[in-house]
């Protein structure tokens, strides 16, 4: 049974920093890339980092390029994004998402398996 279980999300001030983590089972981890997307009350799911299977290389959205860090240990079958420097829309639930397939890392629909989220919340 696959499962993506994220952890880490909370309460922090603008400003702040939180680092979530996505805990993957039931499939082989380390042939997936791995993306995390995020959704705003009201607003559709948008990408928000993506990191290959090796984690050679790793891929930004705009908003949070240079603020945001995605890694992942594939020994431990888990991906983190850091949140630094946080701004009030930063809030969102976040989600972490599993591809079998290379590229087109910013589509929703490459990948396959999703986690049910974590809460992110900036105060500002």
């Amino acid at each position: 049974q696959v499962q993506l279980v994220e952890s880490g999300g909370g309460l922090v001030q603008a400003g702040g920093s939180l680092r979530l983590s996505c805990a993957a089972s039931g499939f082989t981890f380390s042939t997936h890339s791995m993306g995390w997307f995020r959704q705003a009350p009201g607003k559709e799911r948008e990408f928000v980092a993506a990191i290959t299977e090796s984690g050679g290389r790793a891929y930004y959205a705009d908003s949070v390029r240079g603020r945001f860090t995605i890694s992942r240990d594939n020994a431990k079958n888990t991906v983190y994004l850091q949140l630094n420097n946080l701004k009030f829309e930063d809030t969102a639930v976040y989600y972490c998402a599993a591809s079998p397939y290379r590229g087109n890392y910013y589509s929703f629909g490459t990948y396959r398996y999703w986690g049910l989220g974590t809460q992110v919340t900036v105060s500002s």
